[in-house]
């Protein structure tokens, strides 16, 4: 589905991750992990076709990656939308299923049909009518996901589609994007600081801290020893019922356990 070969990526005289070899297979469930910082959603913007690679090359289905490709469905970070915004909750997932008729009528019952069932699914059916810039921002942020499934997209790219939702409708979406994988065959490349969500879920971990990277099933991956060979100090990871904490504290590289915690919830932190 998604091929980086070689990949290496710049950002001003620091290199993010280079010499990057990764292939993202129909149906699989990648997570990427790692402090701010690291290139995480630079990785999701190179797949867009909006950030060019240092050196290497990306394939998606073996053809260059463009922008605009309808086969890659987006969910970007939480930005609220401001308040000149007209368009509905509805107007916003129907964008997803029928684009290249912005602004006119969906054209059939079925596509409005599947609209409702859309924001049904993500929980914002109450609200469907109401202008998106009233919206909280965890609401905008599930009509969010409800559009970038609603054109079946082969490849699923999130990054941090979880932020401001609460355990439960954190639940509800990964459900859904996790159900949207297995009907279609879709590959789901998901950028988070709390990988417990969605650990269920995950086939493979990207880890990328300190210009480097990891890539393995979460136990091959999110271990004691391998992180505290990517961050150079000391690195505990603890798992507890089923859900993993990453714990670490500020040395002589400047890692501090704020950037460390992104695999566990507020509460954990």
């Amino acid at each position: 589905m998604l091929a980086l070969r070689h990949a290496c990526l710049d950002f001003g005289h620091r290199q993010l991750w280079h010499d990057l070899n990764l292939d993202v297979a129909p149906g699989e469930f990648l997570a990427v992990l790692g402090p701010n910082g690291t290139g995480k959603t630079s990785l999701l913007k190179v797949v867009l076709g909006q950030q060019l690679l240092t050196s290497g090359t990306v394939r998606l289905l073996g053809e260059r990656v463009r922008r605009g490709d309808k086969r890659i469905g987006y969910i970007p970070q939480q930005k609220l939308l401001d308040g000149g915004t007209p368009l509905r909750a509805r107007d916003l997932v129907a964008f997803g299923i029928s684009g290249e008729r912005w602004g006119l009528p969906l054209s059939s019952k079925a596509e409005r049909a599947k609209v409702d069932e859309l924001l049904q699914a993500v929980g914002a059916r109450d609200y469907a009518n109401v202008p998106v810039n009233l919206l909280s921002g965890g609401e905008q942020q599930r009509v969010r996901v409800a559009q970038a499934i609603a054109g079946d997209p082969a490849l699923l790219l999130c990054d941090e589609p979880l932020l401001s939702l609460d355990l439960a409708h954190q639940r509800e979406v990964s459900d859904l994007i996790d159900a949207q994988r297995k009907r279609l065959g879709s590959a789901v490349v998901f950028v988070t600081h709390d990988v417990n969500p969605i650990l269920g879920m995950v086939d493979r971990v990207l880890y990328l801290a300190g210009g480097r990277f990891r890539i393995g099933t979460p136990d091959e991956v999110l271990r004691s020893d391998v992180l505290s060979e990517m961050y150079g100090t000391p690195v505990d990871v603890i798992r507890n019922r089923g859900r993993i904490v990453v714990v670490g504290g500020p040395d002589e590289h400047g890692i501090h356990d704020h950037d460390l915690h992104h695999m566990s919830s507020r509460t954990d932190a």
